[in-house]
């Protein structure tokens, strides 16, 4: 379930940047591993609640889409699995990738993340609207605090820490991720746990979400937080275009500079 873009060409003058033999089999080996967890999440019946409520909006649906047929499970992560950019979301919304099976697909958040993701280069395209649409996501890989549509897009602790390993495995297996956008407190939060259960040491004071903040972490890594693309958010103006396009263009800055540097040293078991 993850896309895959073509491999990144190096320019002329920057050849080293080419990967040896043992960094191309350890590659691979991500991109399997990786499948596998998504393989994992698309199965998973850990929450009761949140099963039951993706099952009943798939079955239900809303009338705009009632010929549609509900992807109706957790959603994988979707990006490039070499991503030096990570972006952490809250959860599918219930007729967004709940429908569509795609994260950030089918939904207002997924138009103003995409069209952010194009304008700065980390996609082929400036629209999410469903599976086999054609996009591609470049040096990016997107995932979720949440992995299935929670009811009014309010989770419970007990849920987030069910689905927090998911997102630890991804961690221990982005190996070039450089950058960390959380869009939202959720995820914010969910990041600064996920790091804290890896043993990587935060920041003293521990960072306080606010959107536009950023934070250099113990690893090497910087974390920025944004507001989340919803509704509730963009119609009320509380995030708008520019807000919202300021943190990406920051996240291209920040990779141009083009440091070495990893989330976690392995996969956490």
């Amino acid at each position: 379930m993850i896309t895959q873009p073509r491999p990144r060409v190096c320019a002329p003058r920057e050849r080293a940047c080419r990967p040896t033999l043992h960094e191309m089999q350890a590659l691979s080996g991500n991109r399997q591993a990786l499948a596998q967890v998504q393989t994992e999440v698309i199965h998973c019946i850990r929450c009761p609640r949140l099963t039951r409520y993706r099952e009943q909006v798939a079955t239900v649906k809303v009338r705009r889409y009632r010929d549609w047929e509900y992807w109706g499970r957790p959603i994988p992560s979707l990006g490039d699995p070499d991503a030096r950019l990570l972006i952490l979301g809250l959860a599918p919304a219930a007729h967004g990738g709940n429908r569509t099976g795609r994260i950030f697909t089918g939904d207002r958040s997924g138009d103003w993340l995409c069209r952010a993701l194009y304008v700065f280069g980390f996609a082929n395209q400036p629209t999410s609207t469903a599976r086999g649409d054609g996009l591609e996501l470049k040096d990016c890989y997107i995932t979720a605090a949440l992995r299935c549509a929670p009811p009014q897009n309010k989770p419970t602790p007990q849920e987030l820490t069910s689905c927090r390993p998911y997102l630890l495995r991804e961690l221990g297996l982005l190996r070039k991720v450089r950058v960390v956008v959380a869009l939202g407190r959720i995820a914010f939060d969910t990041f600064l746990r996920a790091c804290h259960e890896t043993g990587v040491a935060l920041p003293r004071p521990r960072p306080r979400f606010a959107h536009g903040a950023r934070f250099r972490l113990t690893n090497g890594l910087t974390l920025l937080a944004s507001y989340h693309p919803s509704q509730q958010n963009t119609l009320t103006r509380r995030l708008t275009r520019a807000m919202f396009h300021a943190t990406f263009r920051e996240a291209r800055r920040l990779l141009s500079q083009r440091r070495e540097g990893t989330i976690f040293a392995r996969s956490p078991s």
